[in-house]
């Protein structure tokens, strides 16, 4: 457990609602933190915890590592899909938290390899798509999207997408398969640079409980498979 001592200094946490927030708060409360309210029925951003010096702040998933980077937050969890799109330059990774995971993939209708001539790709990971293609040395044209990526090659504004699997249900559901595998996806636990040096003590000793919160974790994911 993380004690007074250990983080008397003060420690803003960036995290994203949904899958991230409700992964990441287990392995926050086996290193001795636990937010007050429930992001899901609280319209604060800002959420006390359990320890007066550390703050849990809300943000969109995109968002978090420019909190971090630019000092707003001192540590953050993201998605490795965010900071693959975004660039992660700017912030420490530390630790793989070993949540949230799935893989980033090319997906498309069975026959999308035989298809001629210059594919059109919808996503709203620009940048992973078009770094894939180019180190395949294939040209495509990317077609920003922010949701239903499925429905683009079913209704022909695209002959592929790149995106999110977990199971492929959706995929098979809309007549489409996952295809080619760009990464694999998790959480990961992100520190502001400067914060490493000015709180060194409490981040160092926040990355070493959730890295034995994590450990445990996968211990127990182990035993029971």
């Amino acid at each position: 457990m993380v004690n007074n001592m250990q983080l008397q200094q003060t420690l803003t946490i960036a995290l994203s609602k949904g899958r991230i927030y409700k992964e990441t708060v287990p392995l926050l409360a086996q290193a001795g933190i636990e937010p007050l309210d429930d992001p899901e029925k609280s319209r604060k951003l800002i959420l006390d915890t359990n320890r007066p010096e550390v703050k849990i702040v809300i943000l969109r998933a995109s968002d978090v590592p420019t909190y971090v980077e630019y000092g707003a937050a001192d540590v953050g969890v993201s998605g490795k899909d965010v900071l693959m799109e975004h660039g992660g330059d700017g912030v420490y990774e530390p630790l793989d938290l070993r949540i949230a995971q799935c893989k980033l993939m090319v997906a498309g209708a069975p026959d999308f390899a035989s298809k001629s001539g210059r594919k059109r790709i919808a996503t709203k990971f620009v940048n992973c798509a078009r770094r894939y293609f180019e180190a395949k040395g294939e040209q495509v044209e990317i077609i920003k999207l922010y949701g239903s990526m499925e429905l683009a090659p079913l209704v022909g504004l695209a002959d592929g997408i790149v995106d999110l699997v977990d199971t492929g249900n959706t995929l098979r559901a809309n007549g489409l398969e996952p295809l080619e595998h760009i990464a694999d996806i998790s959480s990961r636990l992100i520190v502001n640079k400067a914060a490493m040096k000015v709180k060194n003590a409490a981040i160092k000793t926040f990355v070493s409980h959730m890295e034995k919160a994590v450990a445990r974790l996968h211990d127990k994911d182990k035993v029971s498979s």
